[in-house]
């Protein structure tokens, strides 16, 4: 009862949707409830005490994960680029440890048998395997409208802006529009290579508006 009390206090991911963290806790959290139960003479709160710990644990480093992209960024990781404009990069693959039949395979089973038609293939940071096509219907999003992540639980993301140019003013922009004074107050915000940027607040409805800037790598 008090481990599923705990996986109810955890969360609803399944196993192929939790972080690297949380699939740790998760396979200890299994182990240690068994002590008790497999021998008498252990006390039952040899049990209880590390479950309970675990989950405070687990919530824990959530909970700062919100808080700092710095820290998310070390206990989560990054999604990592498989496939972009040029093709499967080699250089990726090593730090993923895959191989080239890993990314064939991933993409058939997304639906993507043929490799020409992905303009991205991204591995997530919980592990999915994620494709996006290329098209030519003008009502699905182009190949360059890859969302570029600005803003996440009111931090702002300094790799990206750093790296694809975008400053302060840019922000700022972004947030009159909606009438927003703070990053603070927003939840999410990317950004577009056409300019166009999605902006979702904490207590208003999202939007979307226009930017001018000078686009960096990628």
């Amino acid at each position: 009862m008090l481990v599923f009390f705990v996986i109810r206090l955890m969360g609803k991911r399944q196993i192929g949707e939790m972080q690297p963290f949380e699939f740790v806790i998760t396979l200890i959290l299994a182990e240690v409830a068994c002590l008790p139960m497999n021998d008498a003479a252990i006390p039952l709160y040899y049990g209880i005490v590390p479950v309970v710990t675990l989950a405070f644990l687990d919530i824990a480093i959530t909970f700062i994960g919100r808080k700092s992209n710095a820290f998310r960024r070390i206990a989560d990781g990054r999604s990592v680029l498989v496939i972009d404009g040029n093709g499967i990069v080699r250089e990726n693959l090593a730090k993923m440890n895959m191989n080239v039949d890993d990314v064939v395979m991933s993409c058939r089973s997304c639906g993507y048998p043929d490799l020409s038609a992905v303009r991205y293939a991204v591995v997530e940071p919980n592990g999915k395997f994620s494709v996006i096509p290329k098209t030519s219907d003008p009502t699905k999003p182009k190949p360059d409208d890859l969302p570029l992540p600005l803003v996440r639980d009111g931090k702002k993301d300094e790799k990206n802006l750093k790296e694809y140019g975008i400053t302060q003013a840019h922000i700022n922009k972004a947030l009159y529009t909606g009438g927003l004074k703070s990053v603070k107050e927003v939840l999410y915000m990317d950004l577009r290579r056409d300019g166009t940027v999605y902006v979702s607040p904490n207590k208003k409805p999202c939007y979307t508006c226009k930017i001018r800037f000078t686009g960096g790598a990628g």
